[in-house]
């Protein structure tokens, strides 16, 4: 870290040297105080082929030869009784032409399908209500694992199910929805950990819900109740706490004093450690400056994890995350000096400025203090 100079009651300065950094990072001073207080088709005609010309007398036998045979024809196709016949061993021309239609497969009906969707809906409507009913945590990712099963279960079924044509529209949007709830909701399943928001927040802002509602409206009008009760969902939370307040606070009773400067664009709580022990953790709001007053003597580990939505319960935030610590440590002493008292006075800067002297790490969120 790099220190600054010292100031003292008796107007008496000790000087500390430290080494200007070159890059952009965040900064950590240090000033060491005495004092004694606290801070489209065509038909073509065909004509006959040119032949040789044959005599006249065997050309007039082939005309009458032709005419004969008309008439021959029209007679032989009339019955004694005015009734057209067909050829020998034919049945009539109108049998022939009449081929049978083939029959039309029958309507499913809508009892029938009603009975379906009920029996189908109704295990996930229950599975939804548990969802419903459930506590935050382990009971209630147990709810949404069920009804996630329930929902896959119902969609495969409807999808094989006979459906009224009013209906096969209607029937494969709700194939689609269920099969989207289902994935919505093992995705809202909590991890428990920290920065972990609310599976009933995810659920408010998932697609799958308000896509099981729409096509449910949708065969519902038409006489298919697919009324499917969705469990209750909460609007995403900004929680915060006052600047400068203390998430936890240990014993203190020294005369250091810590200042923490948050210039990034969210609030931060700022935790030091000696060993295994939390001395204190504070809340700094983003764009504001905290002051610890009384800091004992020591050597200490300071994280600082940065987000949105303070969890109390949970000592995190439950989105946008961060949790790092600075690489080194925040050393305090109070010593006594001719005509008063030493102590040490440390400034940390949250976001990186050009001559930072501070350097950090990202830190696992199980291994940040709690």
């Amino acid at each position: 870290m790099r220190y600054t100079s010292a100031r003292t009651t008796d107007e008496t300065a000790t000087i500390t040297d430290g080494t200007p950094a070159d890059d952009t990072s965040r900064t950590a001073t240090t000033t060491q105080v005495t004092h004694l207080t606290h801070l489209p088709q065509l038909t073509q005609r065909t004509r006959p082929t040119r032949r040789t010309r044959r005599h006249r007398g065997g050309g007039r036998a082939a005309v009458l030869g032709t005419a004969a045979l008309a008439l021959v024809l029209p007679l032989a196709a009339c019955s004694s009784d005015g009734e057209s016949r067909g050829t020998a061993g034919g049945s009539s021309s109108s049998s022939a032409g009449s081929a049978p239609s083939p029959s039309q497969t029958p309507t499913v009906d809508p009892a029938a399908y009603r009975h379906a969707l009920t029996g189908t809906l109704g295990p996930l409507d229950s599975a939804l209500r548990a969802v419903d009913r459930a506590h935050e945590g382990g009971s209630l990712n147990k709810a949404l694992d069920t009804a996630a099963a329930k929902a896959d279960t119902a969609a495969m079924t409807l999808q094989t199910v006979a459906t009224p044509d009013n209906a096969i529209a209607g029937n494969s949007q709700l194939v689609r929805a269920l099969r989207a709830l289902g994935q919505d909701l093992k995705s809202a399943r909590g991890t428990g950990g920290r920065c972990a928001t609310s599976p009933r927040v995810e659920l408010g802002t998932a697609r799958g819900p308000q896509s099981v509602k729409e096509a449910g409206r949708a065969l519902t009008a038409l006489g298919y109740d697919a009324t499917l009760r969705l469990p209750r969902t909460e609007q995403a939370k900004h929680r915060r706490l006052g600047n400068g307040a203390f998430v936890r606070d240990g014993s203190r009773g020294g005369l250091g004093r810590l200042t923490v400067r948050n210039g990034t664009g969210s609030d931060a709580v700022v935790t030091l450690t000696r060993g295994t022990q939390t001395a204190f953790s504070v809340y700094v709001r983003k764009g504001s400056d905290a002051t610890v007053r009384s800091v004992n003597s020591g050597s200490y580990t300071v994280y600082f994890t940065t987000g949105e939505d303070w969890n109390s319960a949970k000592n995190s935030f439950t989105r946008q995350c961060s949790f790092e610590k600075f690489d080194d440590k925040a050393n305090f002493r109070t010593v006594r000096v001719a005509g008063g008292t030493q102590y040490t006075v440390l400034t940390f800067t949250l976001n990186k400025v050009i001559g930072g002297n501070a350097s950090t790490s990202t830190v696992p969120p199980g291994d940040f203090p709690s």
